[in-house]
């Protein structure tokens, strides 16, 4: 089975390999402030999902500047051209503030030439109409890409993790992007507590009936300091062993649309703070093991 894998698409689109940026801006999201919660998802640590996004101390201009200079430390001076950049907003909702707050962030982030792209991770009940005609606008200079923290489209998890909306809410923010032809890319877990290979494959395969661009498939991780991770040390649930983690998705895989971007296999946790499953912080080795499987899957 092959897939269609975000650094092919970056390819396709760009011409050359492009790198990701993340970046705080300073948000925070109405599941933590009150407006709808205090506690944040179950599984949130208290960076916002953001482990590597930059200092919220330094403003976006210092942050891209900064990613940058590791891109160039990891990889080596570039030669000739400039590298190309996405500039991510990854931690919190990415839209939850004053359309003039995000407005400054969202131009600032895409001023240096050497941006093509910008991400934003939201949640789809945090997207009005003035941010919509925002995003609109910012498209028609460079990409603009819409992440959604669905997770699973089971109502009994989506209460249990806190989430804070319905399904439609997630549908109607889809609708509304499409309708302005902003990508959508959509964030789901493997592994949420009570959820069986089934009900995971059944949230896959909606999404990508439900008209998003691309997907992200994250491992659920233990976070250390989460309310989850009380769960997990009262014994109330077990982590996905790798096999099982592997074989899913696959499954997944099996379901989506042949041209969905997929944006991620797996995901990065801060080690410091990874309760479990400890498996997962051997990244090369869950990459090469999904690569084997995937290439030896018949559809």
């Amino acid at each position: 089975m092959e897939y269609y894998s975000l650094n092919q698409y970056l390819r396709d689109t760009f011409g050359e390999k492009v790198y990701k940026i993340a970046l705080d801006g300073g948000f925070t999201c109405p599941n933590r402030d009150g407006k709808i919660g205090v506690g944040g998802c179950i599984f949130c640590a208290g960076d916002g999902s953001g482990a590597f996004a930059g200092s919220r101390a330094l403003s976006v201009t210092e942050q891209i500047e900064n990613g940058k200079a590791l891109v160039e430390k990891k990889m080596g001076k570039a030669t000739g051209k400039p590298r190309k950049y996405i500039a991510y907003f990854q931690n919190f909702t990415g839209t939850y503030a004053p359309v003039e707050r995000l407005r400054e962030l969202y131009e600032k982030a895409l001023a240096p030439d050497e941006i093509v792209a910008l991400s934003i991770a939201t949640r789809p009940d945090c997207i009005s109409e003035e941010i919509l005609d925002l995003l609109t606008e910012l498209n028609q200079r460079k990409p603009v890409w819409i992440e959604l923290g669905l997770q699973t489209i089971h109502k009994d998890t989506a209460e249990y993790i806190r989430r804070g909306y319905d399904l439609p809410v997630y549908e109607s923010a889809v609708k509304q992007l499409k309708d302005r032809n902003i990508t959508v890319i959509t964030h789901m877990i493997l592994g949420l507590p009570g959820e069986t290979k089934e009900m995971m494959v059944e949230t896959a395969r909606y999404i990508g009936e439900a008209g998003s661009d691309g997907i992200k498939l994250q491992l659920l991780h233990v976070l250390k300091g989460t309310d989850l991770a009380l769960d997990y040390e009262k014994g109330l649930f077990e982590v996905l062993p790798m096999e099982e983690y592997v074989q899913i998705v696959v499954e997944c895989l099996a379901v989506l649309p042949e041209r969905m971007v997929i944006h991620r296999l797996t995901g990065d946790g801060d080690k410091k703070q990874l309760l479990a499953p400890l498996w997962s912080a051997d990244k090369k080795r869950v990459l090469n093991r999904l690569t084997k499987e995937i290439r030896e899957y018949t559809r």
